[in-house]
């Protein structure tokens, strides 16, 4: 094989990052299989690479015998010795084929099976990849969006995935060139090779969106106890500090805003609400209706994680707000039932 061969290979591995082990590994059984051909499939073919001497041995392995039974697999102590003068009956000898001789169906072949290997260390890199960055925040490119089912293809550092359109913020208008925030919902190997399920819709984006945002998030003085979103629309979040000298509301909202405008920034607009998590059920019900005010939490039954939540009259709608959002958040923030009456007992109609 010439000296173009292994710099092809040292090329892929520099570019595409697939090691040349695993390449010369693939190449070597490209070339077994291809050979064998020859010999009826028996398996006595071998091949040998060595980058540093850049060269690619490929020989038989025939056993020499008395009497030929098999003429793929055996030689007579005459025909070995002719190869090699030390041969004796009952050993193996190994006979060199020249690569030069391949013939042109032998050479596609190996090809098939170099380029079957080359997608599949793309798929295990792929997936390697995406692996350890699950549940995590990314950074991506949108490279284009299909007009019909409106699915984005989305550059992720070297790879390329599919941004359902389910799974993209209602209303948000994605086009070619953005750069998007998105969660690794979850990795694993299809029949196709690896299936990546990503997006921008699930509550772990806002997760990772504070602990990018809010260093204490990070660092552990502050933690997020629970999240429920309405993708698009609006957010709940509920933190919570052991350190009493830090407000853990203060912290996320930032100097003059900075820190959650730039989450809502990143979620196009969408509306969030920064709660105090509280271990008193009561108390956590009653800021998670933000930024309705509460006068009072009635347990009903704390086994149903069931209860009433009393607000003044004239922020009853703002309590349950649009289509029951508000009161549905808050229900999915603190998993409780939450029924909602206004103070003075009467409706508003």
């Amino acid at each position: 094989m010439s000296k173009e061969f292994f710099e092809a290979v040292k090329m892929i591995e520099q570019e595409q990052g697939i090691p040349a082990d695993y390449m010369y590994e693939k190449i070597a059984n490209a070339i077994i299989v291809a050979a064998k051909n020859d010999y009826n499939g028996k398996d006595i073919v071998h091949c040998d690479i060595d980058p540093e001497k850049q060269k690619i041995k490929v020989y038989v392995t025939k056993r020499v015998v008395e009497e030929i039974e098999d003429e793929d697999t055996d030689l007579t102590l005459e025909q070995a010795q002719l190869i090699r003068k030390s041969a004796k009956v009952g050993k193996t000898i190994d006979i060199p084929i020249k690569t030069k001789n391949f013939g042109r169906i032998i050479v596609q072949k190996a090809k098939q099976v170099i380029r079957q290997g080359i997608r599949e260390a793309e798929r295990n890199q792929m997936l390697h990849e995406f692996q350890s960055k699950n549940q995590e925040l990314l950074s991506a490119k949108v490279l284009n969006v299909d007009p019909v089912t409106g699915n984005a293809t989305l550059e992720i550092g070297k790879n390329v995935a599919v941004l359902p359109k389910n799974e993209q913020v209602p209303g948000e208008y994605l086009e070619v060139g953005d750069i998007i925030k998105i969660f690794v919902v979850g990795v694993h190997e299809g029949t196709k090779g690896p299936k990546i399920m990503i997006s921008r819709t699930h509550p772990g984006l806002v997760r990772r969106l504070f602990e990018t945002e809010v260093p204490e998030i990070f660092d552990g003085t502050i933690e997020i106890k629970s999240v429920s979103r309405e993708a698009g629309s609006r957010t709940k979040i509920a933190v919570y500090s052991k350190d009493e000298d830090v407000d853990p509301v203060g912290a996320c909202i930032g100097p003059r805003g900075q820190r959650v405008s730039n989450i809502v920034e990143a979620l196009g607009g969408e509306k969030i609400d920064i709660v105090n998590y509280s271990e008193d059920p009561a108390e956590f019900i009653a800021a998670a209706l933000a930024p309705s005010d509460v006068c009072e939490v009635e347990i009903l039954d704390e086994a149903a994680n069931s209860c009433r939540a009393t607000v003044p009259d004239g922020q009853l709608s703002l309590a349950i707000g649009n289509k029951g959002q508000n009161v549905r958040l808050a229900a999915k923030l603190t998993g409780w039932k939450i029924d909602i009456k206004p103070e003075s007992g009467f409706y508003e109609g």
